[in-house]
């Protein structure tokens, strides 16, 4: 599904693959990525993809939940937080190719449950990491 217009274009260039560097535009993000041991790498002292992927996810899905909570007039309470684990591996059933799967675990302190759930599910269908993987990827999402 496409966008109407984008209000927002990030750019970032990234050299050398897991074991490389990425910097944005702006040189806000000026990052050293290193291989997990995990996929053969020497777990390094940089980022990787997965985590830059999971710290993107948590903080928009966040922001998601801030913009439903005030189309609904809902206050949040500045605890807000969005713990999510990226895990890659290899695809069942398509030799060759890897994958990813997203948990993430969505905590708002003092918030009763249900509202919080209804909140969640409202978020999942707004945010826009959770538009681009739905259907692609394994998503998780948990109240904790």
């Amino acid at each position: 599904m496409a966008i109407d217009k984008a209000l927002y274009t990030a750019h970032a260039t990234s050299t050398g693959g897991r074991a490389g560097t990425t910097k944005s535009s702006d040189g806000r993000l000026d990052a050293t990525l290193s291989t997990p041991k995990e996929l053969g790498g020497d777990n390094g002292p940089g980022t990787n993809p997965e985590q830059l992927f999971a710290a993107g996810y948590s903080a928009c899905f966040i922001g998601a939940m801030k913009a439903v909570a005030a189309r609904q007039k809902i206050a949040l309470p500045a605890e807000v937080s969005v713990d999510a684990s990226v895990g890659i591996g290899a695809m069942t059933g398509k030799a060759g190719a890897f994958g990813i799967e997203v948990a993430m675990t969505v905590k708002v302190p003092g918030m009763e449950r249900a509202a919080l759930e209804a909140l969640v599910a409202t978020a999942h269908e707004v945010c826009p990491y959770s538009n681009a993987t739905r259907g692609n990827i394994d998503v998780t999402l948990t109240i904790g």
